[in-house]
């Protein structure tokens, strides 16, 4: 199945205390890319995270935003220090007694030392945060996921179009590839008569050898076997459960190698046109393939 490397997704989920919101998007990339943004005092969950999203995205730049909110009760906590409260009591009374003073000591006079009361923030155990959180992000990437198949099955769907294309183009330099040669033929024997104003007989043989160096030097059943193999090889290739970007990317660069080629062997007009039709297609699905997983 063909995947794009272009999508987004969403996920969320809550507890009673915590709600996570994760985004995801991915871009073009030769490489997995993946780059987690969340609250740094989860950052321990980073490479869980980045393993769910690598069951499913073999390449392209991944950008996951997590935004973590408390919906439940306060996540704040204040905690007294009583041992230390009672060593600051004991110490008051000692200088109310040595100084001879009658100064009742209230419970202000006493939470106005430090770290008698402390305001903390509640931490959540990593199994109940990552239970939280994997299951948001499980669904963005499912989302994601099934935005990659159907942006590629478009892609998929082009591409075969455009092989179709292009083998109706080679059949048709098949089919003209032999008349080069009679052509060549044909025009040669009108020139020398020309040249000799038809006054002396062409030597048959050296215009067979002639014709017999053309033909060889001119000969693409080559190319145009291993272009139309290509073509099977490629449509095969989209049919594959795979990352299959960097091989479609080798085949295209194949196939051009093989239309150059034709071009360059033969001069003849018909046949050059197909080809620059046939490198006109190949650069539209190279541009199609830089999106494919």
């Amino acid at each position: 199945m063909v995947k794009s490397m272009t999508g987004f997704g969403r996920g969320e989920n809550k507890d009673e205390k915590i709600q996570f919101n994760v985004e995801i998007k991915s871009v073009n990339h030769r490489y997995n890319d993946t780059i987690i943004r969340m609250p740094r005092h989860l950052s321990y969950l980073e490479e869980k995270i980045k393993k769910i999203i690598k069951k499913r995205i073999k390449r392209g730049r991944v950008e996951v935003y997590i935004n973590l909110e408390n919906i439940g009760e306060s996540d704040l906590e204040v905690n007294v220090n009583l041992n230390l409260a009672k060593s600051y009591k004991e110490a008051l009374d000692l200088l109310n007694q040595d100084l001879n003073l009658d100064d009742p000591i209230k419970l202000e006079s006493i939470t106005k030392y430090p770290d008698i009361i402390n305001v903390e923030k509640k931490e959540e155990s990593e199994d109940v945060i990552w239970n939280v959180l994997s299951v948001a992000v499980e669904d963005s990437v499912k989302d994601i996921y099934s935005m990659r198949c159907e942006e590629g099955k478009k892609l998929a769907h082009d591409i075969k179009k455009r092989l179709d294309y292009i083998k109706g183009l080679n059949f048709k330099i098949e089919d003209r590839s032999p008349l080069v040669v009679e052509e060549y033929k044909l025009k040669l024997e009108n020139r020398i008569n020309d040249l000799l104003d038809n006054s002396v007989e062409v030597d048959e043989s050296k215009l067979a050898n002639e014709v017999a160096y053309f033909a060889d030097k001119a000969n693409i059943t080559e190319e145009i076997v291993r272009l139309d193999s290509h073509i099977t090889q490629l449509i095969e290739t989209l049919n594959l459960d795979d990352a299959i970007g960097r091989k479609l990317d080798f085949l295209i660069q194949e196939m051009n190698r093989e239309a150059n080629t034709m071009g360059s062997k033969v001069g003849d007009i018909e046949i050059t046109k197909y080809v620059v039709e046939i490198k006109s297609e190949l650069e539209k699905i190279r541009e199609q393939v830089q999106n494919i997983e």
